[in-house]
């Protein structure tokens, strides 16, 4: 009985519960930890960017386009990749819908919304690499917030372990009786489980990667998207084994989840890419690019400015043809009264 007590004192509880309800209100905790995430990284964005010559606000105005389109390309892929939870017989398509009970594909959510920060780096006329290198540090934070939010769903997690840091997972039921981990309480906190938290190691290792890749620009001045594609090798590094700890259902291919094909291509291109940057020589001058992205406002507001001068420029050289017409029509001592 005293080695079991041991045993229980030296894993991690899971909350009893990840969704709380305030009147008819349901508050859920991975919704918060997504939104919580995305404030740090645009807070932490915001800084570096200042930092860089950018202009206060602007990585707000990129948040606009870049987090919906993020949101969207995240589930897409978990909807894609995960279909057979979706699609199928005694399936409900319309779940697919249902983003706040989880799944959100993090190679999804940084394709589109890098598109979306695309987008919105053309309209203000900003260097999207630039604004990336600026970006990325907080993005893996966000992504490690986020994470908590599989913490309070009890999802994501590896197989059976006996380390002191195991996991308990508790059977969560719904007022009703019903089985339900997402929406259900614990009302027995005797674990059924005693799981690898792959969920804290991801965590604990996209935390490592901000300080990686922030001491490397630092230390080496990286720019031209170096930071990002720094960001990417070493978040997909870790995700890589991560994954294949993990027991939760999943695509598979020749019996191997889809995740770690994924990782191993991404992270191949994002080395190339910080190889291949590098012969665009030292970290881009952000004031001196601005406008380089196109802005049409901008241009157009430029060039009727331009207009405006040079058509002041005309009309005063006009009135100086006159009157040096007038000078030599009208000598002085002929000059009309």
């Amino acid at each position: 009985m005293g080695a079991v007590l041991d045993a229980l004192l030296a894993t991690i509880p899971s909350p009893d519960r990840g969704v709380w309800h305030l009147g008819p209100l349901p508050i859920r905790a991975y919704a918060l930890c997504i939104i919580a995430g995305i404030v740090a990284a645009i807070w932490w964005g915001e800084r570096r960017w200042v930092a860089r010559g950018g202009i206060k606000g602007e990585v707000t105005d990129i948040a606009v386009w870049a987090v919906p389109f993020g949101l969207v390309g995240g589930r897409l892929y978990h909807v894609i990749t995960d279909n057979q939870k979706y699609f199928g017989p005694g399936k409900n398509p319309l779940a697919a819908l249902e983003i706040w009970n989880g799944g959100l594909g993090i190679w999804g959510a940084i394709a589109l919304g890098a598109v979306g920060a695309w987008i919105a780096c053309r309209r203000r006329g900003i260097p999207l690499p630039a604004m990336a290198d600026a970006l990325a540090p907080g993005i893996v934070l966000a992504q490690a917030i986020g994470r908590l939010g599989n913490y309070f769903n009890q999802e994501l997690y590896g197989g059976d372990t006996t380390l002191p840091w195991g996991l308990e997972i508790y059977r969560r039921v719904t007022p009703e009786g019903r089985e339900d981990a997402l929406a259900g309480i614990a009302i027995d906190h005797t674990p059924i489980q005693v799981v690898h938290p792959t969920f804290l190691y991801e965590l604990l290792w996209n935390l490592g990667v901000a300080l990686l890749i922030v001491w490397a620009d630092r230390k080496f001045r990286l720019g031209h998207g170096r930071v990002f594609a720094l960001y990417v090798a070493g978040y997909t590094v870790g995700r890589f084994w991560i994954e294949i700890m993990r027991t939760d259902e999943a695509t598979l291919i020749f019996g191997t989840r889809v995740n770690v094909f994924v990782s191993a291509i991404v992270f191949f291109g994002a080395v190339a890419y910080f190889v291949i940057a590098k012969s665009r020589g030292e970290r881009e001058d952000v004031a001196a690019l601005r406008g380089t992205g196109g802005d049409p406002v901008a241009e157009t507001a430029d060039a009727t400015e331009a207009e405006a001068v040079e058509d002041k420029g005309v009309a005063e050289d006009t009135e100086a043809d006159v009157a040096e017409k007038d000078k030599k029509n009208f000598p002085e001592s002929v000059k009309p009264e």
